[in-house]
């Protein structure tokens, strides 16, 4: 079977594996058919993911096709040719995370596509209990799930109220679907970030109340937007340590900031404004079964438009060739997507 496997930095390998034995107690034999490409994906091609060691096969926003089925200790509503999208977070089910009802930060958590390999193969074998079965769902949007639900399970994480003035800060796929379920919340969403292009998306295509370009006095056009005051509820999806430090500048008094995005470097804030402001803090990683089930809802309700987001696509042959490219801005990529369909 055809795999991509990224032995180094910068180094994609298009080769043929072995086909996977037959899916074992409670697993899932499953072909792939397509496969989001993610901003993890973009940093580890780099070098720059945390949490990641090389070989990898990639790939854990997929879109997958039930080929058998093994015997199962639990019930479950799957069969063979169902289409599924798959929740690639890996829990021992035994710390104190698991044992919280948060899997989603599972002490030994291993994420497919991550630290195990991931979906950029022709098929593979998965845990039954990770699959959500979604046959009314095309297969573009299966491979859209498991980014959306990042943005699903920040907007949960920071309790974002009706109408509560809500900033999102960088508009790339992450930030754009944490925009997406703020707005389903009724939150007033205002997208920031440097690229005026991804502001315009954001404004035809998610929806946002008003956008703000974040090289021009940010702080300033936040207040203008509402009379003065900050918002109460800040998301940072930039994953830029510099963004990060800057948005506790945008948080008002009594409201909380929420990081989505991920660093490798450290963060350092002004502690008397985050004591006078008595401002929360927060981390957001993952999502839950209940963030996918949201996201799996909205799409068969038509409450997510994704007409617009997949902008690229590749078979495995050209993949290897073109990825570096999507690194550019130039090259004007929302979401790339890989396509198995021999």
């Amino acid at each position: 079977m055809k795999a991509i496997i990224l032995d180094n930095p910068e180094h994609l390998r298009l080769t043929e594996l072995e086909e996977p034995p037959q899916p074992g107690l409670d697993e899932a034999l499953v072909r792939v058919r397509r496969v989001g490409i993610c901003g993890t994906d973009l940093h580890a091609f780099e070098g720059k993911q945390p949490f990641f060691s090389y070989p990898r096969i990639l790939g854990h926003e997929l879109a997958l096709e039930v080929v058998a089925l093994g015997d199962s200790s639990q019930p479950h509503n799957l069969a063979v040719g169902d289409r599924c999208t798959l929740e690639p977070y890996l829990n021992c089910g035994k710390c104190i995370a698991c044992r919280r009802g948060r899997p989603n930060c599972c002490v030994n958590m291993q994420v497919m596509g991550v630290h195990r390999d991931g979906g950029m193969r022709e098929w593979f074998t998965v845990p039954i209990r990770k699959l959500h079965r979604a046959n009314e769902v095309a297969l573009e949007d299966l491979a859209l799930v498991e980014m959306f639900s990042i943005g699903a399970h920040a907007v949960r994480r920071a309790a974002i109220e009706p109408g509560e003035f809500t900033l999102v800060i960088g508009a790339g796929p992450i930030g754009m679907g944490t925009m997406h379920f703020a707005r389903l919340l009724g939150a007033n969403v205002v997208a920031m970030d440097v690229n005026p292009d991804r502001l315009a998306f954001c404004q035809k295509h998610v929806g946002v109340a008003a956008t703000v370009d974040a090289r021009q006095n940010p702080e300033a056009a936040l207040r203008e937007l509402f009379d003065g005051d900050l918002p109460t509820a800040v998301l940072d999806a930039t994953g830029n340590a510099k963004s990060m430090m800057a948005a506790f500048n945008f948080v008002a008094h009594s409201g909380r900031l929420v990081y989505v995005g991920l660093n490798q470097e450290s963060i350092t804030f002004h502690d008397p404004l985050f004591h006078s402001r008595e401002m929360t803090l927060l981390a957001t990683r993952n999502a839950t079964a209940t963030d996918f089930e949201w996201v799996l809802a909205s799409m068969a309700a038509g409450k997510l438009d994704t007409s617009a987001w997949v902008t690229h696509q590749a078979t495995p042959e050209v993949l290897v060739e073109d990825f570096a490219s999507w690194l550019l801005p130039a090259t004007g990529v929302i979401k790339a997507m890989l396509t198995f369909d021999s």
